[in-house]
This record gives C-alpha cells, structure tokens and sequence, in this order.
C-alpha cells in the first residue's frame, strides 16, 4: 500500500510557512537581544555583579519565548484563518513586538537586579514603603537607554508584520 502524497496545510505553500516561521523567530530573537541589553544596563545600574549566568539566561529565553508564542497566536493564526487586514496585522504586529520584545524585559531586568542589589546591599536600601520610587531613582537617567530597542523594536515589528501580510 503506498502512502498518499504529503500536501501542504490549508493552501499554504511550503516556502510562505518558512517565511512566516522565520520572521517570527528573528521576533524572538530581537526581544531575546533587547532582555540581555536590559539586564545590562539595569547591571550596571544597580552595580550587581552576582547571578549572572542566571539573570543573563532568564532574560534571553523568557522573552524570545513569550514573543514567539504571543506573535504566533496573535498575528499568524490570524493571518491563516483569512479574517484581518493589512492594518490590523501591523498593528499586532507592533503591540506584540513592543510588548514582548521591550516592556516584558525591562521589567524583568528591573525587577531581578533591583532584587538582587537589595539582597547583596549594593546599593543603599529604600525606605519603607517606597521600593519601586527609589529603584527608578537610582537609574533614572540609565532607563533611557531602552529607547534604543525600543526603536528597533517598532521598526522591525512593523517590517515583519507588513512583510507577514504580504506573503
């Protein structure tokens, strides 16, 4: 008995569905590269010089793994069920790539080295009640290094998302 030819799935060529999976892993990869450019700065910052295998891992995967997932479910199954117009996929596009690219890695960054120099006494310890001030204090004028993936972020996510709607 001889096996039926393998078809494609659902009138998706071969070459577009590694297209799409391609530029939803180089998603992945740029927050993965924006959470390790945060957890430097936010290092730095807070002059933590322990765990660093451990933040630096953490910060690569988490976001590299909630963009792949949140950009598959929001934009490319979308784009495969035939129900959102050009618009609309850059813009989730966009929101995913700012979200899970910049602002998911920033807050990790800030949340586990602020955490680690209180726990190593790297820095002077906050008043009582007023942790997340004196942390956005202390690396007030660091912070606005962010902008720089926050750029790249937009641009790509809006590439890719045009380019995704395209194929």
């Amino acid at each position: 008995m001889a096996a039926p030819p393998l078809r494609p799935s659902a009138g998706v060529a071969p070459k577009e569905k590694a297209l799409n999976i391609s530029g939803t892993v180089l998603l992945g990869a740029t927050a993965g590269i924006s959470g390790i450019s945060a957890n430097l700065v936010f290092r730095s910052c807070f002059k933590v010089n322990y765990d660093t295998l451990k933040t630096f891992t953490s910060l690569a995967t988490l976001p590299f793994l909630s963009s792949v997932v949140t950009y598959k479910l929001l934009v490319t199954d979308a784009l495969c069920s035939g129900n959102i117009s050009k618009e609309d996929c850059a813009l989730r596009s966009l929101l995913v790539s700012i979200m899970c690219g910049v602002l998911q890695p920033t807050a990790l960054a800030f949340s586990k080295n602020g955490g680690l120099a209180v726990n190593y006494h790297t820095v002077p310890l906050p008043p009582k009640g007023r942790v997340l001030l004196h942390r956005v204090l202390l690396c007030q004028t660091d912070i606005k290094l962010m902008m720089i993936p926050l750029i790249f972020q937009i641009c790509f996510g809006l590439f890719n998302g045009l380019q995704h709607y395209a194929v």
